[in-house]
């Protein structure tokens, strides 16, 4: 290996794990708000790239036809409840017309601007927008009802859901992966490395996007009720702070990031219906190196997964994946030394 070899590995493994840090950043934020640690995290990578792919071809995605029946379900559950609660029709229709609302406008847009292809900017937009949509749904559907329980039933929870998400990507995509063209055909020669255009729109978005979560959490309400409530649930209850809002909020989040990611990752490999999975997995690798908890560790943490995994298929591309994952332990390892067990009451 030569230094120009090491440029082109350390600027691969920086452009990937910027997409990491995202993702890394989105479990972060699940766990600290919910205590769901999110393993259909990577789903949503998958469903981002392969909408896009699919609007590419003038088609009606399969993602809007799971929307419209995951917001069905959910307006059901909704109207079930308030029905319950209150047992007055008016309610009961408000509660299942207001889950049905954001799900049905994007679907219809969508179902409308496929055949006529758009601009590709419009068709990202509506990517984003249709698998965005999922977050709520998700948290309403499997997590809401169980927010009181331990964060081993929901990890058996999250399990549930990344099977049911990756066997609905298989019906919806097919097994065939695709590739989508890049936003951006620029080369930029760096001495020895050439700077793509799609390296560079990765890098500037996921910069962008961590800038607005910093505002986001600092500087609005909303972010701050949802920092309160990763502080402390209990008592972010009893100062008026809805738990179901919080989570609603958190998973359209999580949704919106692991879109993004999708899109920024469709132009740099083949994506296939499964392929969130250890997509996600990587995203995982550097939450666990932040402890779950901690915002800017998880920043670098991903950064440090993408150039090991770099080098790593460089000097053994056959246990590249071997190599990241194998970074938990010692990490992990360190942490049940060290750290301090506490129950939330």
């Amino acid at each position: 290996m030569d230094s120009s070899i090491a440029g082109i590995l350390l600027l691969d493994g920086l452009t990937n794990g910027a997409i990491y840090a995202l993702l890394g950043l989105a479990t972060v934020l699940v766990f600290a708000v919910t205590r769901v640690i999110f393993i259909p995290q990577g789903e949503f990578v998958a469903y981002g790239a392969l909408t896009l792919a699919i609007l590419q071809t003038g088609q009606v995605p399969g993602t809007v036809r799971l929307l419209l029946l995951l917001a069905g379900v959910a307006a059901l559950m909704n109207a079930a409840g308030e029905w319950q609660r209150r047992r007055q029709p008016l309610a009961t229709l408000r509660a299942a017309g207001l889950t049905l609302a954001v799900p049905l406008a994007v679907a219809l847009a969508t179902a409308w601007a496929a055949p006529l292809r758009p601009p590709m900017v419009v068709q990202a937009l509506l990517s984003v927008a249709v698998v965005t949509a999922y977050g709520p749904l998700v948290y309403r559907v499997a997590y809401q009802s169980l927010a009181g329980a331990t964060p081993l039933v929901l990890l058996i929870v999250s399990v549930g859901v990344h099977f049911a998400m990756t066997g609905l990507g298989l019906l919806f995509f097919g097994a065939e992966g695709f590739r989508n063209p890049a936003f951006w055909d620029l080369r930029l020669p760096l001495g020895p490395v050439t700077l793509s255009g799609q390296a560079i729109i990765i890098a500037g978005a996921s910069t962008a996007l961590i800038v607005l979560l910093w505002l986001f959490f600092g500087r609005t309400l909303r972010g701050k009720a949802l920092r309160a409530t990763a502080v402390n649930r209990l008592g972010a209850r009893l100062m008026g702070i809805s738990s179901e809002s919080a989570g609603k909020t958190t998973f359209a989040m999580a949704a919106l990031i692991g879109a993004l990611s999708g899109l920024l990752i469709g132009p740099t490999t083949t994506v296939f219906y499964d392929s969130g999975f250890l997509i996600g997995l990587k995203g995982f690798v550097a939450a666990v190196i932040a402890g779950l908890s901690s915002y800017p560790v998880a920043l670098f943490g991903a950064l440090f997964v993408g150039v090991i995994e770099s080098f790593g298929s460089f000097w053994a591309s056959a246990f590249k994946e071997v190599i990241v994952f194998t970074l938990i332990l010692p990490v992990l390892l360190v942490r049940s030394m060290t750290g301090h067990h506490e129950e939330e009451a």
